[in-house]
């Protein structure tokens, strides 16, 4: 459920291939969210409704159950450490003292009016020798660990769920959106040697980082496409309907097109900004080999690829999928990735410890009922 537009895909898995078959999709206009969270929990679930309709028309399927995404501006992760001693007599590492470390770096953090969505171990050591891969079955006295923890607004999340629930949908699990993305968009080679994803919504603007195969970054900036589209619309003296097409190049009317691009240019100028800043902040500015790629609706905007690769010194281009072989389909247009992503195989190189989340969705479904008697008359 995006700020401006909410999209269901359905998918049909067959024996023997990799992705899934997709047998139906809807789309409606989103009320009710801003910035990526609800603000309007009825208009919200009348949009998602709309959408779901759509999508079990075309599909002739009872929609149920779904894979949802998150996202919003309070999306992010908080990368933090924590110790273990290992527990077994022999020393043995096990998944009991995995659990232990990383129960320890969230206490390290302060996650206050968090949910933690996802844990990401990024690196592990043993008696204070670093070690590769998975330390299970290793022996010693002290594990550390290093995470990243995706979390995000504790209110937003349950809003979320309480939309969800309200639209008749049992969510079967809560993916955060630049993950689901990276399933379309990235290649494991790109997630291995190093890559930024951007994706660029009407309100929102996130940056997810990938190295040694794994998430290292992930940050939310409060600003999008409609921004630009509203300095087109003041600069151009134009309606939003004719600030948007212009934006994406879609109208052909008397107009300066370089006042155009300098309008579009000084918002991009401001994304870019906060984006480089993000990278200098964690290291990795002009050093990501597989350079930065673009989802969500605005990866549309003209100029994009270009004035990414001089503002940030990085390999820059939309992002495509290979999905759908060579079938044309309104699909490949990257603001269907995330959603598109929900329904591909999770290769993350993520941890579900049981500490962090043992009576995950008893605790969520006791606080859905809890609203919902409070929205009874």
């Amino acid at each position: 459920m995006g700020s401006t537009t909410t999209r269901v895909v359905v998918g049909e898995f067959l024996k023997g291939e990799k992705n899934p078959r997709i047998i139906g999709i809807g789309e409606s206009e989103t009320k009710g969210i801003r910035h990526g969270y609800v603000v309007n929990i009825p208009l919200a679930v009348v949009s998602l409704k709309n959408a779901v309709s759509l999508a079990e028309k075309n599909s002739g399927i009872k929609i149920r159950r779904a894979l949802i995404s998150i996202g919003g501006v309070t999306l992010r992760g908080d990368m933090t450490s924590g110790i273990g001693i290992i527990s077994k007599a022999d020393g043995e590492v096990t998944n009991l003292d995995i659990n232990k470390a990383l129960q320890d770096c969230e206490d390290n953090l302060n996650l206050n009016n968090k949910k933690v969505i996802r844990v990401f171990p990024i690196s592990f050591k043993l008696d204070g020798k670093e070690i590769l891969g998975r330390p299970e079955g290793m022996k010693g006295t002290k594990l550390e660990i290093k995470a990243l923890f995706i979390n995000c607004s504790t209110s937003h999340f349950e809003d979320l769920l309480e939309v969800i629930s309200l639209a008749g949908i049992e969510p079967i699990d809560v993916v955060a959106s630049p993950l689901a993305g990276s399933r379309v968009a990235l290649s494991p080679k790109q997630i291995i040697v190093g890559g930024a994803l951007v994706n660029i919504g009407s309100e929102t603007v996130s940056l997810s980082v990938f190295e040694n195969g794994t998430l290292v970054s992930l940050h939310t900036f409060s600003i999008g496409g409609t921004d630009i589209t509203n300095d087109i619309a003041l600069g151009m003296k134009v309606s939003l309907e004719n600030a948007e097409r212009l934006k994406l190049g879609n109208i052909v009317e008397d107009f300066s097109k370089k006042k155009l691009d300098e309008i579009i240019e000084a918002r991009l100028f401001d994304i870019f900004e906060l984006i480089e800043n993000h990278l200098k902040k964690i290291k990795r500015n002009e050093l990501l080999p597989a350079g930065v790629v673009f989802i969500g609706g605005g990866a549309n905007i003209s100029l994009l690829e270009e004035f990414s690769k001089t503002a940030l010194k990085l390999p820059s281009k939309v992002g495509v999928t290979e999905i759908f072989g060579n079938i044309k389909t309104k699909l490949r247009d990257p603001a269907w990735f995330t959603v598109l992503g929900l329904l591909m195989s999770d290769d993350e190189n993520n941890f579900h410890p049981e500490g962090l989340f043992q009576n995950f969705w008893n605790k969520l479904k006791r606080i859905l009922k809890s609203n919902i008697k409070q929205l009874m008359p």
